[in-house]
């Protein structure tokens, strides 16, 4: 019983280990730990590991000298080679890869006698929020009971607090420190309690009008987050959408059962009441050349976001009754909604689109509906509670098949699916990779096969423009500039970039581009909010269980687009919120040259 729980601890203490530790120290631990762990009959395992320890114990405590990297690379490599079993193995591996990848902590250590890890031990949930949102201190605030002022905090890094508490994938809580006493925070459920409890929150005053103009293309959540903090700054600001309506990939790739069309439509018109222009339905390369936006504005922000589809590239795609996620999701946000009454529904891909669009068939009458995934249930890449309101709603998971074909009935439109059943395979990137089975394939009946394997950027009218383009996405640097020196003025990032990603992720880059273009400007505003964070309370943080956000019945949810999750009640949230261990004060101290008051 003590023995389980010790190595449960271990397991919390290994899940919340942070960005910034030291990568020297990591290895040392990890292979005594391996070293405890081995059964002692070989001489790699038992000597060897044990002589690599003092090794790695030498460069931490300062007696390493330069000729002990050679030493340290020998031995591990000797042991990686001619350990009896993968204990072995795989632990001097570790120490092998960490002495090529993390060379300069290692001579940091062995000249300076200091590491470099620790330097600036970041926060860990705002190191990993993209946008680098004052987690902590929003925290605070909603414990105090004062949600608007968590909302403006909020909203100094990120413009859509409503969106993000919906449908946000939330990264913070990967590393969060409360993990080696219980659970990890529900960041996202405490941001979700405080844009319900707020409600309609002002947005803060504009600078002096600049008299610069900028051009937005795109109002997905990356275009509008540039477009509100140039704003904010006092340029003149024009956002060009190709669809309908804005809101980009919130609204045309996330169902409103996750984020309610009424919360996006309220955030959004929140964001435009700063003064900030629109023109929808206007294709950037078509209905108005980029050439001439280069000429009527001072500066351009590219941000088009993935709104097209990929192919699986297997016989009879092409066939009617065969659409793509994007299609479909694109017709939903525009409230058109298909009519897959008393239909069998067959879709392909694991990730969230895949999830979003099984989940949609369902409440679109679908008599029954199969997604189809070509590794294990474990090795999607949708979130797990995604896949898990699936399964719920009555959707069913085939895992460990890949399609082959798309059989067409006598009238040329899909009627089948054809599988390869599939077992896994050598693990590469993480996953196994799957591979044929000896079995044979599979027939799975179908009146609508439903494409979700990937998003791409519609690229043509930017590349004849002059845009550098690369493998399918804009060439720009990580301050948003083009790789291409003849485009000054002109910046990029989010999807058109990095390729399919997150919302957040997305409007960190709109931040990142907006402070950039007004540097380019000539100008150097600052985003400030004055709001007082309280100070942490002197408390032991006992061991609590995480309050977690509920969901609808799914006997019920499968039925409509109403929001599927239940916010936390007053209870919860002042509960959950007290867990929280303060780390911008406690454990890793202050931020490091005090919290960041603006950007």
């Amino acid at each position: 019983m003590m023995v389980d729980q010790l190595y449960h601890d271990m397991e919390r203490r290994i899940a919340a280990s942070p960005p910034g530790l030291c990568p020297v120290d990591m290895a040392m631990n990890f292979l005594n730990l391996c070293h405890a762990q081995t059964c002692g009959k070989c001489v790699p395992c038992r000597v060897g590991l044990g002589q690599l320890s003092i090794l790695l114990g030498d460069v931490l405590e300062g007696r390493a000298k330069p000729r002990h990297m050679e030493f340290i690379e020998e031995t591990a490599q000797s042991i990686a080679s001619t350990a009896a079993c993968a204990i072995g193995r795989h632990a001097a591996q570790l120490v092998l890869d960490g002495v090529r990848g993390f060379a300069d902590d290692y001579w940091e250590h062995i000249h300076n006698h200091r590491c470099l890890g620790n330097l600036e031990n970041p926060v860990p949930c705002v190191a990993l929020c993209p946008a680098g949102i004052d987690i902590p201190g929003y925290i605070a605030l909603i414990n105090a009971g004062r949600c608007e002022d968590a909302i403006r905090l909020i909203r100094k890094d990120n413009p859509f607090p409503v969106a993000c508490a919906y449908i946000c994938e939330h990264p913070c809580e990967a590393r969060c420190r409360r993990n080696m006493i219980d659970d990890a925070m529900n960041i996202r459920g405490l941001k979700r309690y405080a844009v319900d409890t707020a409600g309609d929150v002002a947005q803060p005053l504009c600078a002096a009008p600049t008299g610069k103009r900028v051009a937005v293309i795109g109002g997905g959540p990356g275009g509008l987050s540039a477009a509100y903090y140039l704003a904010l700054m006092g340029h003149e600001v024009d956002v060009y959408e190709k669809r309908r309506q804005l809101g980009g990939m919130l609204r045309y790739g996330i169902p409103s059962y996750r984020f309610p069309r009424e919360k996006l439509d309220q955030e959004i018109n929140s964001i435009l009441s700063l003064g900030i222009t629109v023109h929808t339905e206007v294709d950037v390369g078509k209905d108005i050349q980029f050439e001439q936006l280069r000429g009527q504005y001072d500066s351009i922000y590219i941000s088009i976001g993935a709104h097209t589809d990929k192919k699986t590239g297997i016989p009879g795609e092409e066939s009617p009754g065969v659409v793509s996620a994007v299609e479909m999701l694109r017709a939903i946000g525009d409230n058109e909604m298909p009519d897959f009454t008393g239909k069998k529904i067959v879709v392909i891909g694991g990730g969230n689109v895949a999830m979003d669009v099984t989940r949609s068939a369902v409440r679109l009458g679908a008599e029954k509906v199969s997604c189809v995934y070509r590794r294990r249930q474990v090795d999607m890449t949708a979130l797990p509670v995604e896949v898990e309101g699936a399964v719920a709603e009555g959707v069913e998971l085939l895992t460990l098949m890949a399609p082959v074909r798309i059989e067409a009935g006598e009238d040329g439109r899909a009627a089948a699916l054809w599988v390869q059943p599939q077992i896994p395979g050598q693990i590469r990137s993480g996953r196994p990779v799957p591979q044929n089975a000896l079995q044979p394939e599979i027939r799975i009946p179908a009146d609508i096969v439903v494409v979700a394997v990937g998003q791409g950027i519609e690229t043509m009218a930017f590349e004849h423009a002059g845009i550098p383009i690369h493998r399918g996405t804009i060439e720009a640097l990580s301050d948003s500039t083009l790789a291409k020196t003849d485009m000054d003025g002109v910046f990029a990032g989010g999807d058109c970039v990095t390729g399919p990603a997150s919302a957040i992720k997305a409007i960190a880059a709109g931040k990142v581009a907006a402070a950039n273009i007004d540097e380019y400007l000539g100008f150097h505003h600052e985003i400030s909010v004055d709001v007082s964070i309280p100070a942490p309370a002197l408390q032991n943080k006992a061991p609590h269980g995480r309050v977690n956000t509920t969901e609808r019945e799914a006997g019920e949810r499968k039925n409509d687009f109403h929001c599927i999750e239940c916010g936390l009640t007053d209870q919860g949230a002042e509960e959950e919120s007290s867990r929280c261990l303060r780390c911008d004060r406690f454990g890793y101290g202050s931020f490091k040259g005090g919290r960041k008051q603006a950007w």
